[in-house]
């Protein structure tokens, strides 16, 4: 099986994404090039272009909040670590 290098539309604009099939699970492990974090599975290509869209949007809407963040233009509330 060969890898596919596929363009995926998202709300975000357009991103190249690798498709490789996975050999233990079967389906496709896809990665979008350049967006750290966005690494997703699906059984079939089908499902794994829809799990990479919602990956790169997730990716994308996290680091606005980061940035955000930092720039004091929101700040997000962390929860004690419960004690064991």
């Amino acid at each position: 099986m060969v890898k596919k290098f596929l363009v995926v539309k998202t709300k975000y604009g357009s991103f190249e994404c690798i498709f490789e099939p996975e050999k233990d699970m079967g389906g496709y492990v896809v990665e979008a090039r350049g967006i750290a974090g966005a690494v997703s599975w699906g059984k079939n290509l089908a499902k794994a272009k829809t799990m990479i869209i919602e990956a790169i949007e997730g990716a994308i809407e996290a680091q606005a909040v980061v940035n955000a963040e930092k720039k004091g233009i929101v700040r997000i509330q962390r929860r004690a670590s419960p004690s064991v």
